[in-house]
């Protein structure tokens, strides 16, 4: 918990104003309410200044804190704590009510100030999240697909592996365009004209409906502008991190199950792993460590906390099925001892603790992963010749012999 203070001001953020209330041991209470504009934002900082409130402290509900975190922490100290944990010193929920709370607790020093990153840092965050966010709309817009020709019973996905390929792009587009059944036959090429061809020939001899057609013509084009946006924020994203993470992106791209997406978002999420003093500090901050519940004799270990980043959790997870695949490594060994005890799900969460648990190590020692399972590198055998110190004469014309006799002999690659 943080020290005790003097004067300090809570604040009841919204989305179009903010409630502020300053509290002093002296018994001093006033309260006022602010738009949440620039303007607004100017007069509480002026406001705060002038009352020479010692701290000032929020939620961190939403982003709505970004501007008033980075305006206020050069004058006075900002308190931003976990909204769940301050929610439960307070009954009754009015504006007013909730600014006074939270000016109690920040006086008492009760508030337990939640991690803040730069400001640079949280842009590149958000622009991560905003990847995501638009990969899950693609995600839904492929479904939505996928429902058109359920409803139509034109059961492509029984015949292509990825619909969304190029052979199903292809096919795709030429029902929207009308284009003949042996046209579209002719654009498809490789081992699935060969191996599918029948299959696929007698689908397009099927007619979709004019109101399907006409959804799967907009849906198309709202995915080609999905999968542009999602191109072009990977290669920023990308680029951000290996110039501002070189060496963390690099120690992240050895180990198992992490890719190019999974380092960048874990960059992207986490930030400067030193913030944490050790492995289990951070995995506690991620939310991936199990709840615990201790009362007299009794301990109890339920389900994770899920307190910290959503977004990194869940790329963890896809980091651990991946790992989990590799079946010659000490991850594979891991997932499988562990999930015919508890279960593949409980098992995938173990494997992300002990992934993020290597990583922070890795990184703070400034280590590669090594696998004990990996290969040994082959070293190649360099031929070595015994060059005597001293020659006599009987042996250097014997030597210059036998040179001048392979340099007249024809050379057998030409």
């Amino acid at each position: 918990m943080t020290e005790n203070y003097e004067i300090a001001a809570g604040l009841d953020i919204h989305k179009k104003f903010i409630v502020a209330t300053i509290l002093s041991t002296q018994e001093l209470k006033i309260q006022q309410r602010f738009e949440r504009t620039m303007q607004g934002l100017l007069a509480l900082k002026s406001w705060i200044i002038e009352h020479k409130c010692q701290v000032v402290a929020c939620e961190s509900t939403n982003n709505f804190w970004y501007h008033i975190y980075d305006s206020l922490c050069d004058h006075t100290t900002v308190i931003v704590g976990n909204a769940h944990d301050m929610k439960v010193m307070n009954h009754k929920k009015t504006d007013k009510i909730d600014s006074e709370i939270i000016a109690t607790l920040a006086l008492k020093g009760m508030i337990n100030p939640s991690r803040v990153v730069p400001r640079h840092q949280r842009d590149f965050r958000n622009i991560v999240r905003m990847r995501h966010f638009l990969v899950r709309k693609r995600t839904d817009l492929k479904n939505r697909i996928h429902n058109i020709f359920d409803n139509e019973m034109f059961h492509l996905s029984n015949v292509l592996t990825d619909v969304f390929g190029k052979s199903g792009r292809k096919i795709m587009d030429g029902i929207i365009q009308g284009t003949p059944a042996d046209e579209i036959m002719m654009s498809i090429k490789g081992q699935v004209r060969i191996k599918k061809g029948g299959d696929i020939r007698q689908l397009l001899e099927q007619n979709l409906s004019v109101y399907a057609l006409m959804q799967l013509r907009h849906s198309l084009e709202v995915l080609r502008v999905l999968d542009a946006e999602i191109n072009y924020l990977t290669k920023v994203s990308s680029e951000f991190a290996r110039e501002h993470y070189p060496r963390e992106y690099k120690i992240l791209l050895t180990v198992p199950g992490v890719g190019e997406i999974a380092t960048f978002t874990l960059l992207a999420e986490i930030g400067d792993f030193n913030d944490f003093s050790s492995a289990d500090k951070l995995a506690s901050w991620l939310g991936i460590v199990p709840k615990v519940y201790q009362s007299a004799d009794h301990n109890s270990r339920r389900s994770i906390t899920k307190r910290g980043s959503r977004l990194a959790r869940w790329i963890l997870i896809q980091v651990a099925h991946a790992a989990a695949k590799r079946k010659v490594s000490v991850f594979y060994d891991f997932y499988e001892s562990k999930k015919d005890i508890i279960g593949k799900g409980k098992a995938a969460v173990a494997l992300a603790r002990k992934i993020i648990t290597i990583i922070w190590h890795l990184i703070t020692n400034d280590e590669l992963y090594e696998d004990k399972y990996a290969r040994p590198k082959k070293i190649p055998k360099i031929p070595t010749v015994k060059i005597p110190l001293s020659f006599t004469i009987e042996e250097a014309i014997k030597l210059f012999k036998e040179a001048s006799q392979i340099l007249k002999a024809p050379d057998p690659g030409l």
